[in-house]
């Protein structure tokens, strides 16, 4: 789909992913979905609202993932 999302969870990525990472790739998800690199002013709210949804949802997703052989918190 979109090469420069990268798999944002352990062992692909050797640290937990922050809300930043969360972020920036929900913006690129939201970027290629929308074939809008930047918004007009006029969508801007919900291309904004669509990027925040994402960036929840990643974040869901993430913390609910349990990955074989990996120590669980």
């Amino acid at each position: 789909m979109c090469r420069s999302i990268k798999t944002l969870r352990p062992p692909v990525l050797p640290t937990e992913a922050t809300e930043e990472d969360m972020r920036a790739a929900a913006l690129q998800y939201v970027r290629k979905v929308s074939g809008f690199r930047a918004p007009a002013a006029h969508n801007r709210a919900v291309f904004d609202q669509a990027v925040d949804e994402i960036t929840t949802a990643t974040m869901k997703l993430l913390d609910g993932l349990v990955v074989r052989g990996a120590a669980r918190d």
